[in-house]
């Protein structure tokens, strides 16, 4: 499944009852990734009130690793909604953090929430987001006869071949999205029965 992934960072701020609210859009890979960004930002703004966070990596849907935190605001007005929206827009491979200056005047649970959500919403409008398609690698290894086939095959499943290696066979390396390499196979077991194999990907 393809999902939205940010191309670059955003940071955002709005202003609610004299507290700040500063929030950082930043493309991340894994949770050390997310973790590692989360604490620049401690660093940079040290005297803050709050630092929250969420983050989801992979897709937003099914995340391979996904976590929030309050950061000392009242449970659940903080990171749970940050990671909501998140989810709303589907993006993945991302981490919201927003750095609160407290300025005097309590929000209240349902201005929390509010103020939260806004600042990553708002953020997300500015975020310049693009398709990430899961990419699986497969080595397959034919006879000369059948190489055309198999080359017209890929090409139909947006794969691209890697390496080809010219022996007694064929051997070919591609890259395909995840979700066609089934098919892919199918079609070379109808297409080119006998003539074409699946090589150890380890």
């Amino acid at each position: 499944m393809s999902y939205l992934v940010p191309q670059s960072a955003v940071r955002f701020e709005l202003e609610e009852k004299r507290s700040r609210f500063i929030c950082y859009l930043q493309p991340v890979h894994s949770r050390a990734q997310a973790l590692g960004f989360l604490t620049q930002l401690k660093q940079q703004y040290p005297d803050a009130s709050h630092h929250c966070w969420a983050y989801v990596i992979g897709n937003p849907q099914n995340p391979q690793s996904m976590a929030a935190n309050d950061d000392g605001e009242p449970s659940g007005t903080a990171g749970k909604p940050m990671l909501q929206v998140l989810q709303y827009r589907q993006i993945g491979n991302i981490i919201a953090v927003v750095v609160r200056y407290f300025g005097g005047t309590k929000l209240g649970v349902g201005g929390l929430v509010r103020a939260y959500t806004a600042a990553v919403q708002q953020a997300t409008e500015q975020l310049a987001l693009q398709q990430h398609v899961p990419l699986s690698q497969l080595k397959l290894q034919c006879s000369y006869p059948c190489e055309a086939i198999v080359r017209h095959l890929i090409e139909q499943v947006q794969g691209r071949i890697v390496d080809a290696d010219y022996g007694a066979e064929v051997k070919l390396c591609l890259e395909l999205p995840s979700a066609e390499q089934a098919a892919l196979l199918s079609q070379l077991g109808n297409q080119a029965p006998g003539q074409f194999s699946r090589l150890d990907t380890e």
